[in-house]
């Protein structure tokens, strides 16, 4: 196996662990918060693009590049604003995790 299809399998494995509890969390805070964060709702689309072109049969790490650095740029590179919940602080920790997953 090529190294690079190591790395897309890794990744692969961890996204299919974190995507429910993400496709949830994503969902949550955007209906809870996106009145004052309306940056939400393209977190939660961004997530949404992610785990669809995650689970292509084709599916490469390359794929995600532009909505990585998306999200890293509408997150701030995922740090929660002073009145996020736990909900919220758990969903940015969780993309910063998958985050640094792809970029290993």
């Amino acid at each position: 196996m090529k190294v690079g299809t190591d790395m897309t399998t890794i990744f692969k494995v961890y996204a299919k662990k974190a995507f429910p509890e993400l496709d949830k969390f994503t969902r949550t805070i955007e209906k809870v918060h996106g009145e004052n964060h309306p940056e939400l709702r393209e977190v939660r689309q961004l997530f949404l693009t992610i785990q669809d072109k995650t689970q292509k049969d084709d599916f490469t790490r390359v794929m995600l590049t532009s909505d990585i650095a998306r999200l890293q740029s509408i997150t701030a590179n995922y740090t929660p604003p002073a009145d996020a919940c736990q909900a919220y602080q758990k969903t940015y920790a969780m993309l910063k995790a998958l985050d640094e997953t792809y970029q290993k």
